[in-house]
């Protein structure tokens, strides 16, 4: 569970750096960056092969300042965090299952 945080974090820390931008959604207005880093974690898991998934997983990464304080906001802020797993859940999870990494 810890890797897949890291994992997850680093996704936060790139998706950072990107230009801000909606998808129509209602997150998407009332948590913008939220909405912009779940696109980029989705794509993360889409684009990124099992082995590559599995590797990550396997090498845990110290969490950057950065990423520590986008844990923390969705920590406590209940509609920032159902906004995001709303949007990272499904496919996080059909990939990981394609990849054999949950039952």
């Amino acid at each position: 569970m810890k890797n897949r945080r890291t994992l997850i974090g680093a996704a936060f820390l790139a998706a950072a750096a990107f230009s801000s931008m909606t998808m129509g959604r209602a997150s998407a207005q009332q948590f913008p960056m939220i909405d912009q880093l779940a696109h980029h974690v989705v794509q993360k898991y889409q684009t990124s092969s099992c082995e590559q998934l599995m590797q990550e997983k396997s090498a845990p990464k110290p969490k950057s300042e950065a990423e520590q304080k986008v844990i923390t906001m969705l920590r406590t802020d209940p509609q920032m965090r159902t906004a995001f797993i709303n949007q990272v859940a499904a496919p996080i999870v059909n990939k990981m299952f394609e990849c054999g990494m949950v039952p």
